[in-house]
């Protein structure tokens, strides 16, 4: 037998009271955001006002008493300045001394004013009356006389009609429109409480930064002995700033911090110094200038870094070239917006910077600008692979591409051939010039990092003596700039294993992009920049990138400073394409070699006529320099002798043109293809 449980119906909600739902809407309407944003609008006016009459009381106050002199007296003396001190002290001496003569002569002024008044009333009724008489003999009617002096009367009692009509408007009127130019004055200036303010100054962003927003910084950065220091200056703390001056997309300012405040205690708290301004970290950098106990600031205006510059010269104007001795590379731009060339010129130079970060786009531009001079040489080896280099063969003599051992081997050979070339200049007669060589290595740290060894167990990586990379390049340092043998280099996230102290500080031009750590910074730029402000550790990777800090003599840098930091044009591959392009049109044809010759016999006639390119005629001196580019251990000690050796036994001798001696394209052609299969030249061994 089933048993069926009745369950009751649920007791109905009682209704809300009328007192409640009342005073829950209330509630809902006084704390909507347009009430209180109503509320906020109606405070911030009126406080306008009353903050108005505040400044202006103040100014009026200023005015009429010595008291600015004073706060700019104990500033000068709470910054330890006391010539300026003194200074002020005089100023203040001879503005009451002219307020004493001031009051001096209002003694005497009421009877100076009686006998003014009188004596001028005697002379304006004399002159009326001497009108009128000139004015009665012109008529001839005697009435004439009083004429002017009635007419002036008369005009008189017209003034004080006018006033009596507008005096009344006026009393009413006055007050509103004196209040109009107290808010006029407080909206100027801001002066209301922060939270009546609008909402895009209540949270700071874009907020333009005056004197009294730097001091107030400085005051709140969290050093004791600053934030005593600008207390005890009172109001007159922005005496402590240089003039606020407009600096490409920011302001710049320098501040002469008080006595016993030192410049690193300011540069450790970048982060909250630049919170304290309403911006982030990235949009304020700090310099030490020239001037003691001096920061220099440069705040840019919110979100102007996150901004993309303009495109590069070298893509915009199709007629740049390039002047290795006295042009300068088009860069990108400062952070004042200016223009940042470098001079090139008889510099080493090395970059570095973790991975992904536009190391390869900014020492490619470098690259790409001087190969528009038709004088410079180059031997590249790119050591990640991935064509981002290939645009310049058949620019570079020699162009290596790829990461592995083998690859490595081939760039150390290349660069011991620039070595040799080197030695070869230097034992050349006092006064020959030479044309430049680049010697290129981009990821130079798997070149550091090689384990491989040669026959003779001499590793190739490494930074010990018997490293032949590193003692190859270190040889080029050395010596090689007053030959201009140079040694460009591109490494990733630097240290003592892959980035040798003696490489690094050998270049220099030394550049950084952004870096994890402040020793790595240190590796990259060496401590005298860092000391002086240089931070390539607190650039943001990724949203920071192609932007580097630059330690050099060859870029413009502010009077004080040791690094500038600069944001690079970006030029992309095909950019990058169109300019090779036109680099060798200028150019007579270059074969670039793609593998290093290991001493393997070589057919010297061969050779020549590939350094020759596409040009009929080519001087003997050039056609010397382009083999031994092509293959230093083969032709590298080569003179005209030797050159005139091969040509004359193939019937092409070399011949005057112009009053120089060449070497003729066809003539060598002719020879080479004349020449028997089974006769060719003697090899290379044989000549020597």
């Amino acid at each position: 037998m089933t048993t069926l449980t009745v369950v009751p119906d649920p007791a109905p909600t009682p209704p809300v009271p009328l007192w409640v739902r009342s005073g829950r809407a209330v509630k809902r309407a006084a704390t909507h955001e347009r009430t209180r944003e109503a509320g906020r609008l109606a405070a911030r006016h009126t406080l306008y006002v009353m903050g108005g009459g505040r400044i202006v009381a103040r100014r009026t106050w200023d005015g009429r008493t010595g008291a600015r002199y004073e706060r700019m007296l104990r500033a000068a003396e709470a910054a330890g300045n006391y010539e300026v001190a003194q200074e002020w002290e005089e100023r203040l001496q001879r503005f009451r001394d002219a307020r004493h003569r001031r009051r001096m002569d209002l003694l005497h002024s009421p009877i100076d004013a009686a006998k003014g008044v009188a004596v001028g009333t005697g002379m304006g009724i004399g002159s009326l009356v001497a009108l009128g008489v000139v004015m009665a003999i012109n008529t001839g009617t005697v009435t004439d006389v009083l004429t002017p002096l009635g007419a002036v009367i008369e005009f008189i009692g017209l003034l004080i009609r006018i006033v009596q009509v507008v005096w009344g408007p006026a009393l009413t009127i006055g007050p509103f429109l004196a209040l109009l130019a107290l808010w006029a004055v407080g909206s100027k200036q801001q002066a209301a409480p922060a939270w009546a303010l609008p909402a895009s100054i209540r949270n700071g962003e874009g907020e333009p930064i005056t004197p009294s927003i730097v001091v107030k910084a400085l005051r709140d950065l969290g050093v004791p002995a600053l934030a005593k220091a600008i207390k005890e200056m009172g109001d007159a703390g922005a005496a402590m700033l240089g003039p606020i001056r407009i600096a490409g997309c920011g302001i710049e300012v320098d501040v002469t911090l008080p006595s016993g405040v030192s410049t690193v205690e300011v540069q450790q708290r970048r982060r909250k110094l630049a919170e304290n301004l309403t911006r982030h970290e990235h949009e304020v950098f700090i310099t030490l200038p020239q001037a003691a106990r001096t920061v220099r600031l440069w705040v840019a205006d919110s979100g102007a870094l996150d901004e993309p510059i303009g495109p590069s010269p070298l893509v915009t104007d199709q007629t740049m070239t390039a002047d290795y001795a006295k042009g300068k590379a088009p860069w990108g731009q400062d952070l004042r917006g200016d223009a940042a060339a470098l001079s090139l010129y008889q510099r080493h130079l090395l970059i570095t910077g973790l991975s992904n970060q536009g190391k390869t786009v900014a020492l490619r531009s470098l690259a790409l600008w001087l190969a528009l001079d038709k004088s410079v040489q180059f031997l590249m080896g790119d050591l990640k692979g991935v064509g981002d280099w290939a645009m310049f063969d058949g620019l570079a003599s020699t162009l290596i591409q790829g990461p592995t051992d083998e690859h490595v081997i081939e760039v150390t050979e290349m660069v011991e051939g620039a070595v040799e070339e080197m030695n070869r200049r230097i034992q050349a007669p006092p006064g020959t010039t030479f044309p430049p060589l680049i010697v290129l290595v981009d990821e130079a740290q798997v070149a550091f990092m090689c384990p491989a060894k040669d026959d003779q167990k001499r590793p190739y990586g490494g930074a010990k003596a018997n490293s032949r990379y590193f003692m190859a390049v270190r040889k080029i340092h050395n010596q090689g700039r007053a030959v201009n043998v140079l040694m460009w280099q591109g490494t990733q996230d630097p240290t003592n294993e892959n980035l040798p102290k003696l490489v690094r500080e050998g270049a220099h031009t030394r550049a950084s992009l952004a870096l994890g750590t402040e020793s790595q910074a240190r590796m990259a730029l060496g401590d005298k920049a860092v000391d002086g402000g240089a931070a390539p550790n607190l650039l943001r990777p990724g949203l920071d990138r192609g932007t580097l800090v630059v330690a050099s003599d060859g870029i413009a840098i502010p009077a004080g400073q040791s690094s500038i930091t600069v944001r690079t044009h970006y030029i992309d591959d095909d950019a990058a394409q169109a300019l090779t392009d036109r680099a060798k049109a200028l150019r007579d044809g270059v074969t670039t070699l793609h593998a290093i010759d290991r001493g393997e016999q070589r057919d010297p006639l061969t050779d020549i006529l590939s350094v020759l390119g596409d040009t009929p005629r080519v001087r003997t001196k050039d056609v010397l320099a382009r083999l031994a580019a092509l293959n230093a251990g083969a032709y590298g000690k080569w003179s005209f002798i030797d050159l005139k050796r091969v040509l004359d036994a193939a019937g092409a001798e070399p011949h005057k043109s112009d009053g120089v001696m060449v070497v003729t394209r066809d003539k060598v052609a002719r020879a080479l293809a004349n020449r028997p299969d089974d006769n060719g030249d003697a090899p290379l061994s044989a000549i020597d």
